[in-house]
């Protein structure tokens, strides 16, 4: 629930008065009565709470060795065969699982547990029907290369943060359908994926990386991946600082900005000035308003939208964003550590102002999400009135597929806001992305971003509405700060 906030599987739809829990299937194509027997598609969080859940059912303490969990990568392998030396034969679908898993879209759907020969070890659907989460960390098998022809496949997810699913699904095709398969995501991805329930007196045989300190950093570093710094616990202290140890109200926080002459206390509060100017451009005369905060980082502007916004969505990449983003949610105190000289820190602590009371904070809606999935997931994020996008777009691997979201998301008259210094970085965008701050090869002219974000723009259906320069403080340690000014310019989608 810290990412989505599910309160039964996705595929499930309500069916029935409200409360009876009563559950309809939703397939590719249609929905029908709910099929008990088929494998259900949970991502790893669900399948976790599940064995928790069950362990406690049957008087089995969740930290007991025979608690219930989901299977490992090398249990998989013994359950489904065939033996090493079979495995260097191994050839796809068609030669080796024909009518004996559901692949190829044997079916069109899930078919019931059960209703295909089981493995040698009697065990069913070890592949094929649903992929089944496995407790291991994605990470190289022993003589692992990288590829010249796809540099970028797997050496990203070598992080600790990338679980494994094996077996293929009944939509799995080719060498997804081959016991070579061995892919990997993130534990909150949903996936055609379910689990297995297993349990054992013995520690499970997994994988584990270290996601802050792995045995693969180094070479993922050295083929010019970068770790993901929106995970680490500094960059959460000093997000948490910027939209929450800056508000006056908070009698907990300490100054947010080393007392001294002509301090630029203008430039504070950047998530809450964003998110009311956000409000005045919307129309108010609207009964009902929603807006989405896309890279909402640890949710200060989203809390602000709720007090203008009858329901606010708010999506950050960053798993350890969002996770603190639940807690203040919650009405939970965050301890965070404030830098002030070298190895010297202070402890203050975060939690959402009292203005901003259960009734808004339940309101919004915190989940992890990716902005460049934006036109991908339009269909479940539904339409909204008003978008902030702040300081995103020059963080992205392809703003302009962002951009091409917003006009999937946004209703007709609808505002989108963005918020950008236009700080471009290979780190997070490959210089043929940028949207400009290059000269053009042909003409040698600059190529500037604002100029290309508002013809990128209008030609999406949007116009603009508002320009202003808004600055904004980020604090390192005590005294030195980065005091940025993003240029904040507004959209209207234009009418139906």
């Amino acid at each position: 629930r810290k990412f989505r906030n599910m309160k039964w599987p996705f595929f499930w739809k309500s069916h029935g008065p409200e409360g009876l829990l009563q559950f309809r299937l939703r397939t590719i194509f249609e929905e029908h009565t709910m099929q008990w027997d088929w494998p259900v598609d949970v991502n790893l969080h669900e399948a976790s709470a599940y064995c928790n859940w069950k362990s406690e059912q049957d008087g089995i303490h969740k930290d007991a060795p025979e608690a219930y969990r989901v299977i490992t990568e090398s249990e998989h392998n013994i359950i489904r065969g065939p033996v090493i030396a079979e495995v260097k034969k191994d050839h796809l679908v068609e030669d080796k699982w024909a009518g004996s898993a559901n692949f190829n879209l044997l079916y069109s759907s899930q078919n019931p547990v059960g209703s295909l020969p089981p493995s040698h070890s009697g065990h069913y659907d070890t592949m094929g029907n649903a992929w089944e989460w496995t407790l291991d960390h994605f990470s190289p098998l022993e003589g692992f290369k990288l590829s010249p022809l796809y540099e970028d496949f797997s050496t990203p997810c070598f992080d600790g943060r990338h679980n494994i699913i094996m077996g293929g699904s009944f939509i799995s095709t080719g060498a997804e359908a081959t016991t070579f398969a061995r892919f990997h995501f993130r534990p909150h991805f949903l996936q055609h994926s379910g689990f297995r329930l297993v349990s054992s007196e013995s520690p499970p045989p997994n994988y584990i990386l270290d996601s802050s300190n792995n045995n693969f950093a180094t070479l993922i570093t050295e083929m010019g991946n970068e770790d993901n710094v929106y995970e680490t616990d500094e960059l959460v202290y000093q997000y948490l600082g910027m939209h929450f140890g800056q508000d006056p109200v908070l009698s907990n926080t300490m100054p947010p900005i080393f007392p001294h002459n002509n301090a630029p206390n203008h430039a504070l509060q950047f998530p809450q000035r964003l998110a009311k100017t956000l409000a005045s451009l919307v129309d108010n005369s609207k009964q009902r308003k929603r807006a989405l905060d896309v890279g909402c980082a640890v949710g200060g502007g989203a809390f602000e939208l709720a007090l203008h916004f009858d329901d606010v969505v708010a999506f950050d990449f960053s798993e350890a964003f969002i996770q603190a983003a639940q807690q203040l949610k919650c009405g939970e105190i965050l301890r965070y550590h404030v830098e002030v000289e070298g190895d010297i820190y202070e402890e203050s602590t975060a939690q959402v102002p009292p203005y901003v009371d259960e009734a808004a904070r339940e309101r919004v809606e915190f989940k992890v999400g990716d902005a460049c999935r934006l036109a991908t997931d339009a269909e479940e994020l539904g339409l909204f009135d008003g978008v902030i996008a702040s300081n995103l777009l020059c963080r992205l691997p392809d703003p302009l597929k962002f951009l091409d979201g917003l006009e999937r998301v946004v209703k007709p008259g609808g505002i989108v806001l963005l918020a950008t210094p236009f700080s471009w970085l290979e780190q997070y965008t490959k210089k043929d992305r940028w949207m400009g701050g290059f000269n053009d090869k042909a003409t040698g002219e600059a190529v500037r971003s604002k100029d290309v974000l508002e013809v990128e723009m209008l030609s999406r259906g949007f116009v603009k509405i508002h320009e202003e320069q808004m600055p904004f403080l980020i604090r390192e340690h005590k005294r030195k700060y980065q005091y940025v000014i993003s240029e904040v310019t507004g959209w209207k989608q234009k009418a139906a």
